[in-house]
């Protein structure tokens, strides 16, 4: 069999406490939903449902969000939930803020993101999205009695590339990384280091049929065999001391 990718187009804003797996359920492509199947979710509405969609009128910049701000050409509201949501700035340069969030991402500005919602808010990025895949994983669980993988996934910027490819930020059902060390490749000699992260593939693959502006904030991939070992964020997470960038 192929590899299908199958968007669910869900046209209504999400807001806090809505049921995504009600509203996945109730659209055609997600009444077909297989056993087996896996289901990437954006952390847009994943972050809607949870209740981080921030006004940001209510935002009280301090002095350093505001000396930010002035510095490097952004709202200092924005630079606010920025420090807010970081460990550690990386790198400040041409109105970018690279830094490491506290859940361990190094990405731009936090995650903090101003698309996709109405003018005057940003959504943050999920508290525990290993959590939230899980969550919704049982869900569909109690709902269907199908086993089912969950991938939450964010677009983000790759160092030395141009343009951004979706990643992954929250797993569950699913292992994060194929290890093919200690195997053979094709002339027998032993593979050493090569690790694919299979979950960020998958989540690049799956935004090729969501896109950005189509409504289609979930996609069910199908027919592809994986690894059931319940994966999470931190096997993708480099340590600091095996980073050659940092």
């Amino acid at each position: 069999m192929s590899l299908q990718i199958i968007p669910v187009h869900i046209s209504k804003e999400i807001v806090p406490g809505d049921d995504l797996i009600e509203l996945l359920l109730e659209t055609r492509t997600g009444k077909g939903l297989k056993e087996g199947d896996i289901l990437v979710f954006t952390q847009k509405i994943i972050s809607k449902q949870e209740g981080r969609k921030i006004d940001m009128s209510k935002i009280k910049p301090t002095l350093l969000a505001a000396g930010i701000g002035s510095a490097y050409a952004k709202d200092p509201r924005i630079v606010q939930l920025i420090l807010d949501e970081t460990k550690r700035i990386i790198r400040m340069k041409n109105g970018i803020i690279i830094s490491e969030t506290n859940h361990g991402l190094v990405c731009a500005n936090a995650g903090i993101d101003e698309s996709n919602i109405e003018a005057g808010y940003a959504t943050l990025l999920p508290k525990n999205a290993d959590a939230s895949a899980q969550k919704l994983r049982r869900r569909i669980k109690s709902k269907t009695g199908k086993t089912v993988a969950v991938i939450i996934s964010d677009t983000f910027g790759r160092p030395f590339r141009e343009g951004q490819t979706d990643i992954a930020i929250g797993v569950s059902g699913i292992s994060s990384i194929i290890d093919y060390a200690g195997k053979r490749d094709n002339f027998n000699r032993i593979l050493r280091v090569t690790a694919i992260a299979i979950v960020d593939e998958l989540c690049s693959a799956s935004e090729l049929v969501r896109g950005k502006t189509l409504r289609t904030p979930i996609a069910i991939i199908r027919n592809y065999k994986f690894d059931k070992k319940n994966g999470s964020l931190k096997d993708l997470l480099r340590a600091k001391s095996l980073d050659l960038f940092r």
